[in-house]
């Protein structure tokens, strides 16, 4: 087995592939990259048994083979190496060199049989889907996912694909996004949560606009982008109703500007409590009051913020970091609060911003002011 590549198109390629190998692996082969050579065509394989990347270069060769070589070793040496063609060659003794401009290098490799074999779908649905749009659904719910291990269901992304929209929902029992296109539909309905893992893989990838095409069945999703295929196994179980929890009638509604909203809220939640983080909202009339305590350390701070405010006069406390981190992951220029009483969620929604056929909604649950 031989065949000759460009360090640099290698390394490139080989950079994206590692997200998907972990820290430590149980089974040492999966430290390795697959080399797949067919003639012309190299495919490399990562995996993690959960979540397998596979992509493919074009390399100048006409052998045909299969081994495994480390993944980190790999990756140290071609980081090294100015933009150049490299050959590598399969010697016997599982040993492979890499001959370059200046000198060669060897180091072992496993046999490609040891390697885990891709999970195959068996009939799966088919859905497709613009990489933009996937890509804005990701990044709009998948830092509201939890990271608990005794609630898996709620450690993933919710996809909920039918003939008339596409809905995404992402909560951790304290917030929840639900983010909803109208404009992107399947041709049958599909129900399956997807993995924090292989979504920030897809989200390093995605870097212009293509057709992803999804296909699934019920334990696994298989991704096929331009240049690569994300295989994953899907998590189990049933996703908690989260219809039931956003809250139909808010009276009390709060319009602000997003940016003016998120510094305030940036330099009060200094001043709270480390532990809850707390910031108390204080409405009346056309005026925000923004404050937070730290009594154990005697910190306060206050500020007020004018508003357009409908409804009556409330008093509602919040985790800050939850609020932060929604109106960080919010693109409108102003933003509308929707309350009911000081106990129920508030719900968060951009006024503006977002495509036709784009809807977003962002559920916070209250924390209990201290009189």
């Amino acid at each position: 087995m031989k065949f000759i590549v460009s360090s640099s198109a290698l390394l490139k390629k080989l950079q994206v592939l590692s997200g998907v190998i972990n820290a430590t692996n149980t089974i040492p082969v999966l430290d390795h990259f697959l080399f797949d050579l067919d003639s012309s065509s190299l495919t490399i394989t990562s995996s993690d048994l959960e979540t397998t990347m596979v992509s493919s270069i074009e390399v100048d060769s006409t052998s045909k083979g299969s081994l495994a070589i480390p993944s980190k070793l790999l990756i140290d040496t071609l980081k090294t190496f100015p933009d150049q063609p490299l050959t590598f060659t399969a010697e016997e003794n599982n040993i492979i060199e890499i001959n370059s401009n200046h000198g060669k290098y060897t180091l072992a490799y496993a046999d490609g049989e040891q390697f885990p074999k891709a999970i195959s779908l068996d009939n799966p649905s088919t859905a497709t889907v613009s990489s933009t749009v996937l890509l804005k659904a990701i990044n709009s719910t998948i830092f509201a996912a939890g990271n608990d291990d005794l609630r898996p269901v709620m450690s993933g992304v919710f996809f909920q694909l039918s003939k008339e929209n596409s809905i995404f929902v992402a909560t951790d029992a304290h917030k929840l996004v639900k983010y909803t296109r109208s404009d992107v539909s399947a041709s049958e309905l599909a129900e399956f949560i997807m993995p924090k893992k292989p979504l920030n893989l897809l989200k390093t990838i995605i870097d212009k606009d293509f057709q992803v095409t999804i296909e699934y069945n019920n334990s696994n999703a298989k991704f096929i982008l331009e240049n690569m295929t994300i295989v994953c196994r899907l998590i189990d179980g049933n996703y908690p109703n989260y219809e039931a929890v956003i809250p139909n009638e808010n009276p009390n509604v709060l319009t602000i500007d997003r940016t003016q909203f998120l510094n305030s809220l940036k330099r009060v939640s200094i001043f709270s409590n480390k532990t809850t983080h707390q910031v108390r909202l204080k409405l009346a009339g056309a005026e925000l009051n923004v404050s937070a305590e730290d009594i154990d350390f005697s910190n306060k701070a206050e500020e007020r913020l004018t508003c357009d405010y409908k409804g009556e006069d409330i008093e509602i406390g919040f985790n800050s970091r939850f609020i932060i981190e929604m109106l960080n992951n919010m693109e409108s220029d102003e933003i509308r609060l929707e309350m009911s009483l000081p106990n129920r969620a508030g719900i968060l929604k951009p006024v503006s911003g977002y495509d036709k056929g784009e809807e977003i909604t962002m559920l916070v649950m209250p924390v209990m002011l201290n009189s």
